[in-house]
């Protein structure tokens, strides 16, 4: 855990601007959470609770959202479920540069899109850990408080997505994914995924077309692949 620590601190050093950026999305849509939480009848310390356990942000959105539906609690929580399948592939992304002992448990709590996108475009194992550690603890730290803000002022924010906190945290994760995709590999991978997301989306339920915009990565594997051999040949003969 020692060294879970001194990564952390070798990156909180100097927080980086994306970092603010991120820990004050994810109040705001923490905010908003916790007021459409508030709507269905949870109390301020389950609100939170949930926050902290499941710190997945969708999955919550969609427990909330089920039950507000007329739907089951155990239906949203196993619905949250499977969007978080994504959550695998970010963790065999993560996983690259982690130790395997102890640490690596605390270190599976805090993978997420947030954590994701932000330590992807670090090749180096060091600097990769620092940048997931101090996104992570931000993410960590933002999402309940603004879970436990939306609670409190749920009276005053009757519809939150009037006010457009819907589309602030996606528009962030776009401007921190543009560095990656800068590799020809990855470029690939995003036009497929976005394509297969975007043809889905009004066909499957909510948080489906993101599990089949993974899709998009044997897709963009196999579109660089057949080019890298005509270069081969080229540069053979």
């Amino acid at each position: 855990m020692r060294s879970l620590w001194r990564s952390f601190g070798a990156a909180a050093t100097a927080v980086p601007r994306e970092i603010v950026a991120i820990g004050i999305s994810m109040w705001v849509i923490g905010t908003s959470y916790g007021a459409a939480a508030h709507g269905i009848g949870l109390a301020w310390w389950q609100i939170v609770l949930m926050a902290c356990v499941v710190l997945a942000g969708s999955s919550e959105f969609v427990m909330v959202a089920v039950v507000a539906g007329g739907g089951l609690p155990v239906v949203g929580a196993l619905t949250g479920l499977l969007m978080n399948i994504r959550n695998v592939s970010y963790g065999l992304s993560a996983g690259r540069f982690f130790r395997r002992d102890r640490t690596l448990f605390a270190a599976a709590h805090l993978v997420n899109d947030e954590t994701a996108v932000y330590s992807a475009p670090h090749r180096d194992p060091a600097t990769a850990r620092s940048a997931f550690l101090i996104c992570g603890v931000a993410v960590a730290l933002c999402w309940p408080l603004g879970a436990l803000t939306g609670a409190l002022v749920g009276q005053v924010i009757g519809s939150p997505e009037a006010l457009g906190l819907d589309a602030a945290f996606p528009a962030l994760l776009v401007a921190l994914a543009l560095p990656a995709v800068r590799d020809r590999d990855t470029r690939w991978a995003a036009i497929f995924g976005a394509t297969i997301a975007l043809a889905t989306a009004g066909f499957v339920a909510a948080g489906i077309p993101v599990v089949l915009a993974l899709l998009g990565i044997p897709l963009g594997l196999l579109v660089t692949s057949r080019r890298a051999v005509p270069a081969r040949e080229k540069a053979t003969s």
